[in-house]
Order: structure tokens, then C-alpha cells, then sequence
């Protein structure tokens, strides 16, 4: 098949990736620092600078703002040294888990960043597993090395053992008289030596280029680093991992990076080698095999559904990861899920919450698309017959409440809020029967606590209707298919409670493990899953 020269080129520029971390490693900062290095912003602002009323870029919802904190999953999209960048941020809070998932599911590569004094934490290898069953290409940034920290060859073999996967460093930290004064790319031989700013990392750090026998050099970085620095290099090239392309490709060898994000210290020596050897989109599995990003029938599959992005308008925005083709707007796909052709208006693509019109989007690309209540988390959009896309299961809430209104005359306003934003996936309802004009109260599942303030925090100041919440003792649910008779009886015995989701799916919600258990051994005449059939 012979490949349009315009597509292939387009698909080789692309680099779409995802950022893990564990909170506080700094990843909303490393965000910003990529995003200034690319020229997409001028000026760095971080969530600390309040006094300045400056905000990262990433983080546009108000509540994110006022916390510090990320809750929502993010689109960036930037040029960098002739490639397109697609900058997926993710949540850094672990309550929100389902939204990374998803966007891990439509990103090709992901970055994991550490803290150089703690190394991997339990978020970080929580989402370094995802990663892992997909077979992603992994880059590892130790972060924060302005700081003193573990040293960075136990540090490296600390990943090793937790993770098993090798590691080959492509920059090595320098420090001189215990401050981190710049790297050594070792694929590049070449030596930055950067200084710190006045303006506490709002702008580029000014960098000083050198190879490792360059008498200027040896002078910049003192006697006793320039001695150390040639000693970690010669023992890394003898006994470390040597670089291997189709390991890094296939998630089993980790290019890895030391930077301080705060200072800007060894961002761009990271971004540099990481557009040249991350892998550009590639084939994705569907119902018909496998989908090459060069065919030129458009496809693409919903990732995530962000509603009232811009308040005043309360629209519903649909992002669109693009596997195949080109998207141009106006075009016509067939909406897989319903059958039914569907006319993409227009594109936008995103610098967080500020977004554009495009003309044109390629594979790897993500584009919004203005949505009526049509599409779902999952939908796969198709201008070439009836493939799908692998779904995007659905985490179990561990925690339930009954959600009530401040007001009962707000009713339609907290059923419209629910509704949407169960279809964006930021909250699960459920209904104590099959229909919920029959349900006085609604119940609402979280992953995780934060979850509930976000959701309330949402329905008061994007829908106007204030709500409380009860807690239910019960967190253990099963979703559960067979006869209603059945599950009814099941469902009337003590410490059990049977509840329907947003789409009429029965499920059972048990007190306790030990009565969970006791269930799934002996009623067999249902089937019992983890998630919603």
C-alpha cells in the first residue's frame, strides 16, 4: 500500500505522551517547564505564586487553583524543534485514578517522574503497572535535584529491583560543592552547565555547552566535579545497561533523566532526546485487527468528556485521540456505538483550558469536538466501516453516599449535573430503582474522597445546585447479571443493598468483604463482575 507522503511525514513528527508521578514529585511544574521550552508560554507561572496571582498552566479549574492540586486530566499541544507535541497531563492525585487511566490508554509513551529522595512511591508504581501491560516505552525523570538526595547510582538501582525494568541514564547529574550545577548527555557527549535565575525559574535557564575534555569546561565545573563527573561516566559506560532500542520500545528499558523542574536545570537536554527517541503513533488493536495510524480512513476513540471548560457558554467538549487518517472539519464518520453518521463540525486543539480552531489533525494528534450529550467515554468514531476500539473499562467506586440537595426546587439542576458529569466520567450515580424519576435520592460512587468535594464543588458553581452528602457504610459493589427475580432475592438479605447504574445495570453493594465473599462462592445461578457489563 502506498503511504500519502504528507500523512507519513505528519505521523512521524508526532509525540503524544502522558506524565505519572506520585503527588508532589513535582509534576505540574516539569508541565509548565515543557510547555516553556516548547514557546507554547513566555512566562512560568507555578501554583505556589499566589501573591503574583499567577496559576499553572495545566491546572485551569478554579478548584485546582486554590488547592495546589490536579484533579482533572489536561490536554497541551505545542511545537517543539520541527515535532508536534501532544502533552497529556493527568491527575497527580491518586482519588482520581480512572481519569490517568484513560488518558494512559490514548497517549503512546509515558514519562514517569520521581523524586530523587524518595524514589518510586505507591502512585508511581500503581501507574507504572498500567504502563507495563500495555508494553508503553517508559522515560524516567528524577526530579528535584537541586535538592539533596539519595544517590543517583543506588537511586537507579532501587527502580531496577522495585519495578524490573533496567535502566540506562541518558543525562547524569553534575554537583559541585553540594549544588547541582548542570548534566552530561551521554548520547550527545556533551556537557550543560546552567545558572540559576533571578526570577526563581520563570524564564530559560541560561546553559553553558562543553564536551567533557574541554579545558573551558573543566574550568566552569571545578577540578573535583570535572575528576567525579568522568569517573560516573566511565563506571556507567563498564558496568550499566547499554541502550537498546527495541527494549525501550517494547517498556523493558527505561531512558532516564536528572533535572530540577523548579529551576528549569535539565529540562531541555530531557525534552531534546526525548522528542528523538520516543516512538510516533503507532497501529492500534480494534474489532477489525489492527489499525495502521497511516491508513487513510479516519479513525479516533473518546478518551475523556470535560463539560462547561468555558462556563459562560456551558459547553461539553469530546477529546478525541486520532489513531488513523486526517481529520479535516466538516468531515462525516460513523458514530460506532450507534450506527448512526455524524457530521465533526469543527476542531480545537489545546493549550489546557485556552483552546483553537484547526484546520487539520493527524494521527497521535487529540482534537475537541463539540458535543450535544451525543458521544461517550469509549465511542469510537470511524469514516471507514464498523471497527471499534477496545473499551475503556470503568473503575469500581470504593466509596458511596446519598447525594441531597440544598434545595428541592433544584432538583432538575442536580439531575442534569449528575448526568453529565457521569458521561464525562468524573462521578458514577446510582438508583435505588431501575429508573431515577423513581429515585427520590441518588447515590453517588468516588474512587476516591476527593472525588465527592470535587463533584459538589461542581454541581454548586456549574449547575447551581448546592448538595450535601450521607455516607453509606457499604463500599464493596458487584455488578450482577441474571434473572430480576433472582437478584432481588439476593439482594434482600442483611448488609446488602441493590442499586442501578446510569444505565439500568443492576448491581449490589456489600458492608463487608467477609459478606462479598460468602455471595460470589454460593449464588451461582448470576454472574458476578468487578466491572459494569
Amino acid at each position: 500500500m502506498s503511504i500519502d507522503p504528507i500523512l507519513r511525514d505528519a505521523i512521524v513528527r508526532r509525540r503524544t505522551f502522558a506524565i505519572i508521578s506520585h503527588p508532589d514529585a513535582g509534576k505540574t511544574t516539569l508541565t509548565e517547564k515543557l510547555l516553556l521550552y516548547g514557546g507554547a508560554i513566555h512566562l512560568a507561572g507555578t501554583v505556589k505564586a499566589r501573591r503574583q496571582q499567577r496559576h499553572a498552566t495545566s491546572d485551569w479549574m478554579q478548584m485546582e487553583q486554590e488547592r495546589g492540586i490536579s484533579v482533572t486530566s489536561s490536554v497541551m499541544q505545542f511545537a517543539y524543534e520541527g515535532y508536534q507535541v501532544n502533552l497529556l497531563d493527568t491527575p497527580g492525585h491518586e482519588d482520581f485514578s480512572e481519569d490517568t487511566y484513560r488518558v494512559l490508554i490514548a497517549a503512546d509513551s509515558a514519562v514517569m517522574l520521581l523524586d530523587n529522595r524518595k524514589g518510586v512511591e505507591e502512585r508511581t508504581r500503581q501507574l507504572f503497572a498500567v504502563c507495563k501491560r500495555r508494553r508503553m516505552p517508559i522515560f524516567t525523570v528524577v526530579n528535584k535535584c537541586d535538592r539533596v538526595g539519595e544517590d543517583p547510582l543506588k537511586l537507579l538501582s532501587d527502580v531496577e529491583a522495585d519495578l524490573g525494568i533496567d535502566c540506562h541514564p541518558v543525562t547524569w547529574p553534575i554537583h559541585a560543592d553540594g549544588n547541582f550545577i548542570g548534566v552530561y548527555d551521554r548520547r550527545r557527549k556533551l556537557i550543560y552547565r546552567f545558572e540559576r535565575s533571578e526570577d526563581h525559574g520563570a524564564t530559560r535557564a541560561d546553559v553553558q555547552v562543553g564536551s567533557l575534555d574541554d579545558e573551558r569546561v573543566r574550568e566552569l565545573l571545578g577540578a573535583e566535579a570535572h575528576e567525579r563527573l568522568t569517573h560516573d561516566i566511565a563506571l556507567l559506560d563498564a558496568a550499566g545497561h547499554p541502550f537498546n532500542q527495541t527494549a525501550m520500545l517494547a517498556g523493558t528499558l527505561s531512558p532516564v533523566f536528572f533535572a530540577s523542574a523548579l529551576t528549569n536545570f535539565g529540562v531541555e537536554p530531557f525534552m531534546r532526546e526525548f522528542v528523538e527517541l520516543a516512538p510516533p503513533p503507532t497501529a492500534r488493536e480494534s474489532s477489525a485487527g489492527l489499525v495502521n495510524p497511516a491508513d487513510p480512513a479516519f479513525t479516533g476513540f473518546v478518551f475523556k468528556i470535560q463539560a462547561n471548560m468555558d462556563p459562560k457558554h456551558r459547553d461539553r467538549i469530546a477529546f478525541v485521540r486520532i489513531c488513523s487518517g486526517r481529520f479535516e472539519p466538516g468531515m462525516q464518520v460513523t458514530h460506532v456505538r450507534t450506527g448512526k453518521p455524524m457530521r465533526l463540525a469543527s476542531g480545537q486543539q489545546f493549550l489546557a483550558r485556552e483552546r483553537s480552531a484547526v484546520e487539520e489533525a493527524w494521527p497521535g494528534d487529540v482534537i475537541g469536538v463539540m458535543d450535544r450529550g451525543t458521544l461517550r467515554i469509549g465511542d469510537t468514531l470511524s469514516a471507514n466501516g464498523n471497527l471499534e476500539f477496545s473499551g475503556i473499562p470503568r473503575f469500581a467506586p470504593e466509596h458511596f453516599a446519598r447525594i441531597i440537595a440544598a434545595d428541592p426546587l433544584r432538583r432538575k439542576q442536580l439531575d442534569t449535573g449528575l448526568r453529565e458529569l457521569t458521561e464525562e466520567g468524573a462521578a458514577q450515580v446510582f438508583y435505588t430503582s431501575g429508573t431515577d424519576t423513581l429515585s427520590p435520592t441518588p447515590i453517588v460512587g468516588a474512587v476516591g474522597q476527593l472525588q465527592f468535594d470535587v463533584m459538589l464543588h461542581r454541581l454548586e458553581h456549574e449547575y447551581g445546585a448546592p448538595c450535601r452528602l450521607e455516607k453509606i457504610t457499604a463500599r464493596h459493589p458487584r455488578w450482577v447479571v441474571g434473572s430480576k427475580a433472582e437478584i432481588e432475592r439476593i439482594a434482600r438479605d442483611r448488609g446488602r443493598m441493590l442499586l442501578y447504574d446510569a444505565k439500568g445495570h443492576p448491581l449490589i453493594l456489600f458492608e463487608d468483604a467477609w459478606g462479598l465473599r460468602w455471595v460470589l462462592e454460593r449464588e451461582t445461578t448470576v454472574t458476578w463482575h468487578e466491572v459494569a457489563p
